[in-house]
């Protein structure tokens, strides 16, 4: 059974950064696709940005140039590097894995796309 286990959120201002971290762990997959998703209260759940096999990487428009996700060499964690933050990034962050290697640009941040979910860390930023 794939475990994900995200760590790294916190309460910062608007203007800071944060990186979250996300560490798979039991994966039987050689080859796979993660995400980062989020939801605040009352919202559905969204997808932030998502990584592939090929490392072709899929960003939402509302973090495009303040968000960068990324993974080490060996792909064992997932990274999720976010500057400029805003009031409006509140919310509870979600690591996510699919068994597809390769996505069409259209399943990168679709919730469908995962099949394991990690429980969440919360990000929070004060104006």
């Amino acid at each position: 059974q794939v475990e994900l286990v995200e760590s790294g959120g916190g309460s910062v201002q608007a203007g800071g950064s944060l990186r979250l971290s996300c560490a798979p762990s039991g994966n039987p997959y050689v080859a796979y696709s993660m995400a980062w998703f989020r939801q605040a209260p009352g919202k559905e759940r969204e997808g932030v940005a998502g990584i592939d096999n090929a490392g072709v990487i899929v960003y939402a428009d509302s973090v495009k140039g303040r968000f960068t996700i990324s993974e080490d060499n060996t792909r064992t964690t997932l990274y999720l590097l976010m500057n400029n933050l805003k009031p409006e990034d509140t919310a509870t962050y979600f690591c996510a894995l699919s068994d597809r290697k390769w996505l069409l640009e259209s399943q990168f941040l679709k919730t469908s796309t995962y099949q394991y979910w990690g429980q969440g860390t919360q990000v929070t930023v004060s104006s």
